[in-house]
């Protein structure tokens, strides 16, 4: 379980190929940060850009999960490559159970992996997470800031995504700082302190084993039914 840090002494210092860093000034507000050059005066001006809710499962599902992750937590990686599967085969895919991902940044590296999952919208999100978590110790591992960073692309362009493309949305600062907002509203609205913390139609649970899952699924299906 990786613990998170109060919001409020968030630092992220987050460079890509050399181009991007975003710092926190003492007493600056953590949900604005600098981006050095041309891309600093082109994120002030900028709007903050949307973020899309990734889901799997139907809408009108009776019990909603939403877990709290990071791409760089090796208890994420193991609820994901462990226990997932099981749960999206026996509750999401059967209409019981609406599943929904919501990152958490501890630090530059699980910025640069979202932005990958990201890159290739909401049709290859999950598979490319998928990726990421499974190569989780390879690609976390892989030493300089600059090789992390070349093993995630390796990642974005084995699942489809051209090379245009992946540098696009690693150097987009004001994506960057529209996720690490709402990355920042959502753990202060629901007091996500841990990851991965999950969110069973509203009530707060931390990692659990598969059986532990299904028990209190079931009991929460039966009581809609």
């Amino acid at each position: 379980m990786k613990r998170i840090f109060p919001i409020a002494l968030l630092t992220a210092g987050m460079v890509l190929g050399g181009g991007f860093l975003l710092t926190q000034g003492g007493g600056t507000n953590t949900s604005q940060f600098a981006v050095p050059g041309a891309a600093m005066a082109q994120e002030a001006n900028a709007e903050t850009k949307e973020i899309v809710e990734m889901v799997l499962g139907a809408e009108d599902a009776p019990v909603e999960i939403i877990e709290y992750a990071s791409y760089t937590c090796p208890h994420c990686a193991n609820f994901h490559t462990n226990v997932f599967d099981d749960i999206k085969k026996n509750y999401i895919e059967t209409g019981k159970v609406k599943f929904v991902y919501r990152e958490v940044y501890f630090d530059k590296y699980g910025i640069w992996a979202s932005l990958i999952a990201r890159c290739g919208g909401e049709e290859k999100f999950f598979g490319i997470t998928d990726l990421i978590y499974k190569g989780q110790k390879e690609w976390a591992r892989a030493g300089s800031d600059g090789a992390i960073a070349d093993e995630l692309r390796k990642i974005g362009k084995l699942a489809g995504i051209g090379q245009d493309e992946v540098e696009a949305c690693l150097t987009d600062a004001n994506y960057i700082r529209s996720l690490v907002e709402w990355y920042q509203a959502n753990a202060e609205r629901d007091n996500i302190q841990s990851t991965p913390s999950f969110l069973i139609d509203g009530e707060l649970y931390s990692n659990m084993s598969y059986a532990e899952f299904a028990e209190t699924l079931d009991e929460k299906i039966a009581a809609k039914e």
